[in-house]
């Protein structure tokens, strides 16, 4: 089967869409018409979903133009679920054949767990919940504050409280605050709305409630919501121990009796020392950035090239962009796109390490034949994120090919340590909110609720934190929490991930290329292995139990013990 040029595509409507599909339902499948015809599908396959990202991409880099808001509607609205459907025909003909492509035994498990899923009434809800997360962007995507005489995103107002000067700190943390409360009643009414659309497509679909639902969307097939519980008991027994040790050291560090939110902000300024502006501009940012990878692994520094060369990066902030920073793909060329928000600080390098990961993970899984096998869990999608700011942090000083004095780079590693080891517990907020919302749909389906088990969450988890005079911004917290709204169960990702990924550094710390041809080879896999064989491929082990995550904790604190004896 021919398929068009992706741009001839773009300009299709569903008329002109249809019979590429009906072509391939009507091609009687063999053993001998099988291979090609899993090739028109892959290809058309590749299409849609380049479409999809392109159209999505263009909202996120300019939320004030309603033209493409319009165009990614359209599509959402007229193109997609149709496509779904059709999509699905051919998904329940290749169950029907009984054969199984090579490569694709796994991924015909997760075809028909999706199968089993999928329910026609729920298409039209699916595109209600896509531009109900447009809404929630183009909320948080119109949010400034003036602050001297000049207007700021509140995503360089996080650079600006990078100051060393704590009551500064504390104004511009209350003007940012007091901005999100202003758009309090607009993110609850969004709230009602995506509960309601969430709650009827799981009662479309025959599940007792959108956990389970979701669960199975996010073909979760390795580990139970059971598991999960386990990981965050595990996180709270072991981590939440040493979490409040780091916030012990945060108030020696500024001399203080007790850890506000302002003092928290990318934990910077707990050295009472200037941020560190590691860039001013995007060519000077890719290009360090670039040169590090290099030093790492030639492999990925030549595949960072080749994403600068191809105008296939928008790093910095500005006004009107969306908020956060991912990494999708175009799958016709088989190439990814990053896009974050930087604004010149030494986290943003983090940030981007991250990304890149991602886009590795795009550049590695292309030789698989068919457009199906490219996805793996985002529990390992977030190892090959994660993993890579570990394993190129030790790039970042000068003496070791980077650009960072030896004592910014060892402040910057330490103080990332820090953050990853402080994330777990706020992971395990963000994880449990979510269990509790699903669990008590009618309940979680009045804000106040949320506010108020948001707060009992972050008391039990963060107890290191004093948010007194501030109950509102703290009960709130859930409203800024994207993936809670736009990605709902997608967070304990980033928590397993990230227990894997400290393996993979471990592992680099005793052989480095050892450790980083296993993290490219299981990369290679995409989705044609389970998550267990994929963590074992990169040399680690997906777990739930405290000792594991005990002994990764003890890594970091022995590396942060390190680190600061290399600070003055």
């Amino acid at each position: 089967m021919k398929t068009p040029g992706f741009e001839v595509f773009m300009t299709l409507n569903w008329e002109g869409i249809q019979p590429l599909y009906q072509q391939l339902e009507d091609i009687e499948l063999t053993e001998e018409s099988l291979d090609l015809w899993m090739e028109g599908w892959s290809d058309l396959r590749k299409l849609v979903d380049e479409r999809y990202a392109r159209l999505v991409l263009a909202t996120h880099l300019d939320t004030t133009d309603e033209e493409k808001e319009k165009r990614f509607h359209d599509f959402l609205e007229h193109v997609y679920p149709s496509a779904q459907a059709a999509d699905q025909c051919l998904k329940e003909k290749l169950l029907g054949s009984e054969l199984t492509p090579k490569g694709m035994a796994l991924v015909l498990k997760k075809m028909q767990a999706e199968a089993d899923l999928f329910c026609e009434d729920n298409l039209p809800l699916m595109t209600e919940e896509s531009k109900l997360g447009t809404q929630y962007s183009k909320i948080l995507g119109a949010q400034t504050v003036q602050w001297q005489e000049e207007e700021l995103t509140l995503v360089q107002v996080k650079s600006a409280l990078l100051t060393t000067d704590r009551a500064v700190r504390k104004e511009l943390w209350e003007l940012s605050s007091q901005r999100q409360l202003e758009d309090r009643e607009a993110i609850n009414e969004l709230w009602k709305k995506f509960l309601a659309v969430r709650g009827k497509m799981a009662s479309n679909a025959d599940f007792p409630d959108y956990r389970a639902f979701r669960w199975q969307q996010q073909l979760r097939l390795d580990y139970s919501p059971k598991e999960s519980r386990q990981f965050i008991d595990a996180v709270k027994e072991v981590v939440v121990p040493a979490a409040t040790r780091v916030y012990d050291r945060y108030q020696s560090r500024l001399g203080i009796d007790q850890v506000r939110p302002w003092d928290l902000m990318n934990n910077q300024t707990t050295f009472s020392l200037p941020a560190i502006q590691a860039f001013k501009t995007e060519e000077e940012f890719t290009s360090r950035v670039g040169n590090i990878l290099d030093c790492l692994d030639p492999v990925l520094g030549g595949y960072f090239k080749s994403m600068r060369e191809n105008d296939l990066l928008d790093l910095m902030n500005r006004k009107g962009k969306g908020p956060g920073g991912f990494c999708t793909s175009f799958a016709t060329l088989g190439v990814p796109f990053i896009f974050m928000n930087a604004v010149g600080q030494g986290s943003d390098l983090r940030v981007l390490f991250h990304e890149s990961g991602h886009a590795f993970h795009v550049f590695e899984r292309i030789n698989l034949p068919y457009h199906h096998q490219w996805r793996s869990g985002m529990e390992f999608a977030e190892v090959a994120s994660t993993a890579m700011e570990l394993l190129a942090e030790p790039y970042l000083s000068e003496d070791k090919g980077g650009f960072l004095s030896t004592e910014d780079a060892a402040r910057t590693r330490l103080l990332n340590l820090e953050e990853k080891l402080l994330f777990w517990p706020y992971m395990s907020v963000v994880v449990d909110f979510q269990h509790w919302v699903y669990e008590n749909h009618s309940l979680a389906s009045n804000p106040d609720a949320c506010d108020n088990k948001w707060s009992e969450l972050i008391d039990y988890y963060m107890p290191g934190i004093n948010w007194e005079g501030y109950e509102d911004v703290k009960m709130t917290g859930w409203h800024r929490k994207l993936h809670i709204h736009q990605a709902p169960f997608y967070y304990i990702e980033y928590g397993l991930a990230s227990l894997g990924a400290f393996q993979i550094w471990e592992n680099a710390q005793k052989d480095r290329a050892k450790a980083l041809q296993d993290y490219r080879q299981s990369l290679a896999l995409g989705g044609t292995a389970t998550l267990p064989e994929l963590y074992n491929a990169a040399g680690a082990n997906l777990s739930f139990d405290s000792d594991t995550l005990g002994s990764a904790v003890q890594l970091i604190e022995k590396t942060m013990a390190e680190l600061e004896t290399q600070l003055t």
